[in-house]
Parts: structure tokens; C-alpha cells; sequence
């Protein structure tokens, strides 16, 4: 994946699955929380949600925060930043690459009601 590396592959393989998914549009809403607090408002298990914390974490998207007995969990927005430039490039490329072939397309169409 050339420009964007180890980074963006971790954050796409966590992103892959959508209560992981779900646990990042929770703690953006929250600002942080805990993992009993996801694990209400979702139906899967306590360990389930420390499980998916944790791939969030490897992948830079998310902290945690000891506080107290508590480990608070906070959004990292940094990764997902650097994933959607990387996303933002290859899309520009793509639009590019796209607007070449409309303009031999439409030279080609040209040409040929210039033959008719």
C-alpha cells in the first residue's frame, strides 16, 4: 500500500468490523468511557468489548486512560486522519485517471462526427 503503510492497514483491518465500528461512533459521541459503559450500549460482552478495544488501540484509534480502578477509552483521531488523506489520494487518482478516458472518449467521438 504505497503512502500509507502499517498505519492504514491497521486501521482498515479494525475498521473491517462493525462493532468496532460502533465502539469509535460511541466514544466520539462520549468523548471517553469505560468498557462496561460500551458494553451497555451494545450486544455483545464486557470481554468482548476490552477484545475490540484493544484491536482499536493497536491500530492507534483509540487510548486508554487508567483512572482509578477505571481504564477510560478516548477516540485517537490521528490514525483515522492519516487514513482518510491516504483514502482522499487514491480517490484523486482514480478521478484523474477517470477524466482521462472521458476526454479520449469524447476526442474519439469528435473525430468521428468530423468522418460522418
Amino acid at each position: 500500500m504505497e503512502g500509507g503503510g502499517e498505519a492504514v492497514d491497521g486501521v482498515l483491518a479494525a475498521l473491517a468490523d462493525p462493532t468496532r465500528r460502533r465502539l469509535l461512533d460511541l466514544l466520539a459521541a462520549r468523548g471517553e468511557a469505560t468498557a462496561t459503559r460500551l458494553a451497555d450500549q451494545l450486544p455483545v460482552s464486557r470481554q468482548a468489548v476490552v477484545k475490540h478495544l484493544a484491536v482499536l488501540d493497536a491500530a492507534g484509534l483509540v487510548s486508554g486512560n487508567r483512572v482509578g480502578r477505571e481504564m477510560r477509552y478516548a477516540v485517537r483521531p490521528a490514525a483515522l486522519d492519516v487514513t482518510a488523506r491516504w483514502m482522499a489520494a487514491l480517490a484523486a487518482d482514480w478521478d484523474r485517471r477517470l477524466a482521462a478516458v472521458k476526454r479520449i472518449a469524447e476526442a474519439a467521438e469528435a473525430a468521428e462526427r468530423d468522418v460522418r
